[in-house]
């Protein structure tokens, strides 16, 4: 009966007429008993007076024990007189009575048999009502119709159900919506890869055309093109890696290898990544805090993760500077701060560089935006997070932070 309000409340209603018209129908009859008793008294009282007057001799008390006696040896004499002691009263009121409070009894049977049958039907339209309410919703939502008030707040076993048709309507209706955002994010993603591999290979094209058709091409132009091919060929590769990178995390096929890492050892193998561009600027990298902080997180992973906000750095830094990279850790969090001192990041920039694809004013020709988010997904997959802060030719402080 749990939750079944408006059973419950038939069933109540139900006893509760049932015991008003059980009431009735004892007064009824107690009151048609009271007149049949007052009828027979009333005419056994003249009978008497009548006795005593005319027989003064008879014994009062013998006539009262012979009417309370429970003997109908003397009925016969009834049959005299066209009375039948068994289908008609000595009393011809008590016949009218009789004939009165059956009818009263009979209508008394019938209105609370009409009471319940109203209580029923009205517990089975309030169903029956409820129960079409909700083929409507199902039917609506059928139709990718989201947009229903069905909210109830009564806590009967259909509107429990309602409320958990209107719950999957509007799991239904998040889940139309993600799935239109997420084409509308496939659709300019698409357009974004489209672009990013275009332009380099309509560069290798033109490039290729040109030694082609021209034979007689200098051995140095001909060297520019090939290192410029190379080049292109190198960024497409990148690209290509970075992509099937973050189509393993948009389809959840990654599974990560968690174990206890020092945080440097991570530092250490990223820095060796990006050793080469450093080279070439000469940026140097300092690692300094607590060396023996660590970090539960897959280590190939973080190491990725890593390599792509400090080559990020190196590509914004000025030409021999440096990177600051500091290592702390408290009982809530392990924190790495990496900081450069170059041109920084436009403030218009700031909020979108962690966007697939985006590229800020700052960056550089070769860099196809895809680093940083890359990054982002890696780290915050570790159960971490990540912030930038910037200033315009003082450089950039990305702060991570691991809860683990």
């Amino acid at each position: 009966m749990k939750n079944k309000v408006n059973l419950k409340k038939a069933i109540i209603l139900s006893i509760i007429i049932f015991f008003i018209f059980g009431l009735v129908f004892v007064l009824l009859n107690y009151i048609g008993y009271s007149k049949y008793t007052k009828n027979s008294n009333r005419k056994m009282a003249q009978i008497i007076i009548n006795i005593e007057k005319n027989y003064p001799e008879a014994n009062i008390n013998e006539i009262i024990e012979k009417l309370n006696s429970k003997t109908d040896e003397n009925t016969k004499i009834f049959k005299n007189y066209g009375i039948d002691i068994k289908k008609d009263a000595l009393v011809f009121e008590n016949d009218e009575e009789f004939k009165i409070f059956l009818i009263l009894n009979i209508v008394t049977l019938f209105l609370l048999f009409l009471s319940l049958t109203l209580v029923f039907l009205s517990y089975n339209y309030t169903k029956d009502k409820k129960l079409k309410e909700i083929t409507k919703y199902i039917e609506e939502i059928n139709r990718r119709n989201y947009k229903l008030d069905i909210e109830d707040n009564t806590e009967d076993e259909l509107s429990i159900l309602k409320s958990e048709v209107y719950k999957t309507t509007v799991m239904l209706k998040e889940v139309a919506e993600n799935s239109k955002q997420d084409k509308l994010k496939l659709k300019d993603s698409i357009s974004d890869i489209s672009h990013q591999l275009k332009t380099p290979l309509t560069s290798i094209t033109i490039m290729l055309d040109n030694m082609l058709d021209n034979t007689n091409m200098e051995e140095k132009t001909r060297i520019d093109f090939i290192k410029d091919i190379k080049r292109e060929i190198t960024n497409l590769s990148f690209l290509v890696s970075s992509l099937l990178k973050l189509s393993k995390f948009d389809s959840n096929t990654i599974n990560f290898m968690n174990n206890e890492n020092y945080a440097q050892d991570i530092i250490n193998e990223a820095a060796t990544n990006v050793a080469g561009i450093c080279d070439l600027k000469n940026v140097k990298i300092n690692i300094c805090g607590e060396t023996k902080a660590k970090i539960n997180c897959d280590f190939k992973w973080q190491v990725e993760a890593i390599t792509n906000i400090l080559k990020n750095c190196v590509e914004h830094s000025y030409e021999n500077s440096k990177i600051d990279i500091t290592l702390s850790k408290n009982k809530i969090y392990t924190k790495i701060e990496i900081r450069d001192y170059g041109v920084g990041i436009d403030k218009n920039d700031l909020p979108h560089i962690f966007e697939r694809f985006y590229k800020g004013k700052n960056s550089s020709s070769d860099s196809i935006g895809i680093g940083l988010a890359l990054a982002k997904s890696i780290i915050e997959e570790n159960e971490g997070y990540i912030d930038v802060e910037s200033n315009k030719d003082k450089g950039t402080l990305f702060t991570i932070k691991y809860f683990n």
